[in-house]
């Protein structure tokens, strides 16, 4: 619901942008219900989980563009309300005797984001993990090549096998050699650790702009991916600000830019330590950033340099980023910022691990993440 949105972040003093305003009007095929659930779940997601100022954003919306009326049946937003709390999307907290979200729309947001983020993405744009190492699961492909004389041969092309033989062969004699033999390509399927990085420094928010939540929409997406489609693999889930610290997948919707500085350091310290505890040979981290590196932990205190690179933070991620190359972890980092220091930053950081940056916008972040992902679970045996 591309308008809603639109008017969503005016309301919300974020950056706007003016365009011509057409009357909401219900998506085919969808209820009155599914129509507002759907801007309701866009809402949670800004509001960080907190019921009441999704609805009254959700009201005020109602208010001035008339979203109720334009349903060719009668229905309210007090109708809503009672059937969300019907259906069990919300209900009331007994210790704070306020609305909360229940289970079911926690995976419900994760749902809406997932299908948001695969809508997004562009036809045959998903690739598959490519690793150097072999895991479970084989995939036979169309095209073949010549046996190594190692493997065994449940993958033989027997009718490219035969042709290579019949051109040394004759009639009366049909000799069949080592060179002749012809099998099918196959991928190897891996299983795989990932931890992903989100910053929920103040920058996020900065400037009129809010990137926390497509990061929240991503880490969303994402967990559900796994959970849905590759349930031998690993997620976790690593916040940082002026610390580092794990979060479970249900917390996801509830997470909020706090008054912090950027601490890259434990981040991606607090990322190594999860990942060294995980079976899979094949680990790897994904960061969503979009400042610089401005604190770290020294002696116990915290010490914090927001002016430009302050090297002695600096030099102690790249000695992270470092450790992470020794124990084969890779870091991927998606910049969601074009600030030069970031810049600067993420090269030397990717340098000293070997591994990938992506400068991407808000609106392709999520295609970034699930191609990389993808293509990584997979390599081409030969």
């Amino acid at each position: 619901m591309r308008n809603e949105l639109e008017f969503i972040n005016g309301c919300l003093n974020m950056k706007y942008k003016y365009t011509h305003w057409k009357q909401v009007k219900p998506i085919s095929g969808k209820n009155p219900f599914e129509t507002l659930l759907d801007l309701f779940q866009q809402l949670l997601t800004i509001a960080s989980g907190d019921v009441s100022q999704s609805l009254k954003w959700l009201t005020n919306l109602d208010k001035e563009y008339e979203i109720t009326d334009s349903f060719e049946e009668k229905y309210s937003l007090a109708d809503f309300i009672q059937d969300l709390i019907d259906k069990g999307y919300i209900d009331q907290d007994d210790d704070s005797n306020a609305m909360v979200i229940t289970p079911k729309t926690e995976k419900s947001l994760r749902d809406r984001s997932l299908n948001e983020i695969f809508s997004s993405l562009r036809k045959g744009g998903q690739g598959n993990h490519k690793t150097n190492f072999n895991g479970t699961g084989v995939e036979r492909q169309s095209e073949t090549r010549p046996w190594n004389g190692h493997e065994e041969l449940v993958n033989l092309d027997t009718t490219g096998t035969m042709i290579n033989m019949l051109k040394h062969s004759s009639i009366d004699a049909l000799n069949l050699s080592e060179d002749d033999l012809q099998v099918y390509e196959t991928d190897y399927h891996t299983q795989v650790s990932t931890v992903l990085l989100i910053d929920l420094s103040h920058s996020m928010i900065l400037y009129g702009e809010d990137r926390i939540t497509p990061a929240k929409k991503v880490a969303m997406a994402l967990s559900e991916l796994i959970m849905r489609s590759y349930t031998k693999d690993t997620l976790d889930i690593v916040a940082f600000g002026n610390e580092a610290w794990h979060i479970s997948v249900k917390d996801l919707p509830y997470l909020k830019v706090g008054p912090y500085h950027t601490n890259t350091k434990q981040g991606l310290e607090v990322a190594r330590h999860i990942l060294q505890r995980k079976k899979f040979a094949n680990k790897q981290i994904f960061m969503i950033t979009d400042g610089k590196p401005s604190c770290m932990f020294e002696n116990g205190k915290l010490y914090k340099n927001s002016f430009g690179l302050d090297r002695k933070i600096v030099n102690k991620v790249l000695d992270e980023a470092v450790k992470c190359r020794r124990e084969k972890i890779t870091i991927t980092t998606f910049m969601i910022a074009s600030d030069p220091y970031l810049q600067h930053f993420v090269r030397e950081m990717t340098e000293a691990n070997k591994g990938k940056a992506y400068f991407s916008s808000l609106d392709n972040l999520g295609g970034f993440i699930f191609e990389d992902y993808i293509k990584n679970r997979k390599r081409r045996v030969h």
